[in-house]
């Protein structure tokens, strides 16, 4: 496994809206490419909680879902979590928990974080971020 993609690039490959992202996903095999079971949860809520597009956007995730591993969130990437929250200044502690969450799964995993979103993550220490949308 080579990269983790963050929520936001998952939404881009759904709805087919960046081609750049698409290209450069299009370009990995089997296997290089993962999303985090946390990143999953996101993914089901926002499909919960839009009643009106829930059966468009379930059968998007699951043509995602068939061609890349979803990642458990397991005791090496909480222990990365631990480390992660530790080393950032305390006012940052309580803000984006689920973006720490990933960003501590992407250390773990030792993987590539590909995300839109580079401010919310560049400030966690250990964490590669790639950009597919530029």
């Amino acid at each position: 496994m080579k990269y983790l993609l963050d929520t936001n690039i998952c939404i881009y490959l759904m709805k087919n809206e960046v081609p750049a992202a698409k290209k450069r996903f299009e370009q990995c095999f089997y296997g290089d490419v993962a999303i985090s079971a946390i990143t999953l949860a996101e993914l089901r809520y926002g499909i919960e909680s839009r009643p009106e597009s829930r059966e468009q956007n379930e059968k998007a995730l699951e043509r995602l879902l068939t061609d890349l591993v979803v990642a458990p969130f397991d005791s090496d990437a909480a222990a990365a979590y631990g480390r992660l929250r530790a080393g950032i200044h305390r006012d940052q502690r309580r803000k984006d928990a689920l973006d720490k969450l990933i960003a501590s799964h992407a250390a773990a995993l030792d993987t590539v974080l590909v995300t839109n979103n580079e401010s919310d993550f560049n400030r966690y220490p250990g964490v590669t971020i790639e950009n597919w949308t530029l």
